[in-house]
């Protein structure tokens, strides 16, 4: 006895899948929109500092992906905002933060790699056998040096 299977049933099931398929393409695509905003790292207070001296420097209008994500390539993108984030939330969690957040090695090269991207024309005019990252020189171009807690106004922070 063979089952008679009607193609509405077909039709419902590939519509509940373009469904489903859409509110899980909606939903990652406003997660990534969001957690790319300054106001969303700062939302940990151990960044604060740097979204604060950030916004104060000639990068503002950049988000912070921007700098700190491959860019070009989705799933080096996908990867390192995934395993980085999964990383912060664990350090935030359950270690002590440094005072002074350092970038990895591997972070380095990124925010390198965006570096050249954005500003090739004069990056290539630079002997960088002198120094290996542009932040080696510009540390306070993308994040300000902290300024002293006691020379704050009230409107810095």
């Amino acid at each position: 006895m063979t089952k008679n299977r009607s193609p509405g049933g077909k039709r419902f099931y590939l519509l509940v899948a373009f469904i489903v398929g859409f509110a899980a393409f909606w939903t990652g695509s406003m997660t990534m929109g969001a957690t790319d905003e300054a106001s969303f790292c700062a939302s940990c207070h151990v960044m604060s500092e740097s979204v604060w001296t950030n916004k104060l420097g000639v990068h503002a209008k950049q988000a912070c992906n921007e700098c700190h994500m491959p860019g070009g390539d989705l799933t080096a993108y996908l990867t390192l905002k995934a395993t980085r984030g999964l990383r912060d939330v664990a350090i935030n969690t359950f270690m002590d933060v440094p005072d002074n957040i350092e970038a990895a090695k591997d972070m380095k090269d990124v925010i390198q790699a965006n570096c050249v991207r954005c500003h090739y024309e004069t990056v290539r005019q630079v002997n960088m056998t002198v120094k290996t990252y542009c932040t080696d020189c510009h540390r306070a171009v993308p994040h300000l040096n902290k300024m002293p807690i006691d020379r704050r106004k009230a409107a810095d922070v």
